[in-house]
């Protein structure tokens, strides 16, 4: 049991002061490892929510599947909450983020992968279906609300706020068992589970059961996939494509737009949850994956061959440098010498989520505290700083899009 501890210390700490997912801080400190198991069901981990269900579920590579749903995209948001006195920043970086069964759709035709999609208005019956297909021995895509689905120990006020889709895979005992990227069961009990799929209207019981995996042409995926990315990624929208990066760039000085960040934060306070925004989104350690341009790369790199066209495996290597860009400017909002704990701690709840199917309630609770009293503590940040590592993003994107237009 020390041993595990000490383990589990060292992969927080690492994914702390790295950025890095759980799986990849695991893997530098332990290298390869035999693939855990629950009755059968083997945990394969995964990136982003999205196309790790998908690749579960079809076993095709993950990357590969990141492309058939268009790959990359861009979202900027930023909310304020007068009720609690707070804001909170929306960074997307899939493509069409803001509508998930649209990419579901999409991503699924693409491979060849029949799937049927139930929705209902009510719990109950929502509640039958999802049970029928479990002990019928089919898998299910879930999105339940991540403050109702418990394991994350998340507080009051993110009720309803939203969720990923994960895989429910069996129930026993009153508890649903549910594969979130992780290496260990998640039992959630069933009533839980109702709830939580129940609470967001716009997905409110959605449930998705695939079958038998089509013949795709892996080539004609991935160029389909390459082309939505491109033509999407080159729209005018300044909230959901590249011009979003730009938008965020330049509110981060402007001092007279009702959104610019020096006059949002003109009192100093509130400025910590969007600073841990930046972070949480941009880095592998938050719920979603991070800004996913390392798994594009790993896509363009396993296009390249199939396509015959060398010239991704170019663009690969600028993905990278753009990955390690995001990183740096996430540092640079929120730099470890000043929220060392609170990186520790976010660390600690999704690397207790990943192995031991659920976050410590002491560390969640100390990670809300730390959160609330850094956001209500003065605090001055340099905004030009962030935003020449955000207009430099914008152009190399920018650039790095117009290429991808070129060769495909």
């Amino acid at each position: 049991m020390t041993d595990k501890k000490h383990l589990k210390a060292r992969i927080r700490a690492r994914m702390a002061k790295t950025g890095e997912s759980y799986t990849t801080a695991r893997r530098h400190i332990l290298g390869a490892t035999a693939v855990p198991e629950d009755g059968g069901w083997q945990f394969k981990g995964g990136h982003h929510p999205g196309t790790a269900v998908v690749a579960r579920l079809t076993g095709i590579p993950e990357p590969l599947v990141f492309l058939a749903g268009g790959g990359i995209g861009a979202g900027y948001i930023l909310w304020e909450f007068k009720e609690h006195n707070s804001a909170s920043l929306v960074l997307a970086f899939s493509n069409q983020w803001q509508y998930y069964d649209r990419w579901m759709a999409k991503t699924l035709d693409r491979l060849a992968m029949p799937y049927t999609h139930h929705t209902t208005g009510g719990a109950k019956g929502a509640a039958r279906r999802l049970a029928a297909e479990l002990d019928a021995g089919r898998p299910c895509v879930v999105l339940p609300d991540r403050y109702h689905i418990g394991y994350w120990r998340l507080p009051k006020e993110l009720d309803g706020h939203g969720g990923h889709p994960v895989i429910a895979y069996r129930r026993d005992g009153g508890f649903v068992h549910v594969d979130d990227r992780g290496g260990a069961p998640i039992r959630v009990p069933e009533d839980r589970m109702e709830a939580a799929r129940g609470r967001v209207p716009s997905y409110k019981n959605s449930l998705y059961v695939l079958g038998e995996r089509g013949e795709a042409d892996l080539a004609e995926v991935a160029r389909d996939g390459l082309r939505d990315c491109a033509e999407h990624l080159s729209a005018p929208s300044d909230s959901f494509s590249l011009p979003a990066w730009r938008k965020w760039g330049r509110l981060l000085t402007d001092e007279r737009h009702a959104k610019g960040w020096p006059r949002v934060f003109a009192d100093g306070t509130r400025l910590a949850g969007a600073l841990l925004s930046i972070w949480e989104c941009a880095e592998a350690v938050g719920i979603d994956g991070g800004n996913l341009r390392d798994l594009f790369a790993d896509g363009l790199d396993a296009a390249a061959p199939l396509l015959g066209t060398p010239e991704l495996g170019d663009l690969a290597t600028e993905y990278r440098r753009i990955c390690g860009m995001w990183h740096e400017m996430a540092e640079t909002a929120l730099p470890y010498q000043e929220f060392g704990r609170i990186r520790e701690l976010t660390a600690a709840v999704r690397e207790a989520v990943l192995a031991d199917g659920e976050a410590r309630k002491e560390d969640a609770e100390e990670l809300w505290r730390l959160r609330a009293e850094a956001d209500r503590t003065q605090r001055r940040v340099d905004f030009p700083a962030i935003a020449e590592r955000v207009l430099a993003i914008h152009a190399a994107e920018s650039a790095a899009i117009a290429r991808l237009r070129e060769i495909v």
